[in-house]
């Protein structure tokens, strides 16, 4: 997970994530979006396979992109158990911090 959530970490990669969200795409329109990138800058963003958010296919010399929407759906389910594993802690804190009250009120 933690490769996943490095690259969502940088503008560049969420936004080529969008871009290949629903379509497979090659390199060279991906780039075509941007100012300031390459195709070959668009192959090497994914160059990281471990966070695994974007599958490359080879078509002959082209390089074809698109979401990993199992991988997308895995890191989902770890912020969700995240964030309801949190909640749950500042629930137990929050009721540990009342019943704590309520034997120094009596």
């Amino acid at each position: 997970m933690d490769a996943a959530l490095k690259a969502l970490a940088e503008p560049r990669r969420r936004e080529i994530l969008r871009l290949v969200w629903t379509d497979e795409l090659p390199a060279a329109q991906i780039a075509a979006r941007f100012d300031d990138v390459t195709r070959s800058a668009v192959s090497s963003t994914w160059g990281a396979p471990e966070a695994e958010l974007v599958i490359e296919r080879r078509e002959g010399t082209r390089r074809l992109y698109r979401a990993s929407h199992a991988q997308m759906d895995r890191l989902r389910r770890f912020l969700d158990e995240y964030w309801t594993g949190s909640l749950q802690r500042l629930q137990i804190l929050a009721e540990t911090a009342e019943r704590a009250k309520g034997t120094t009120d009596g």
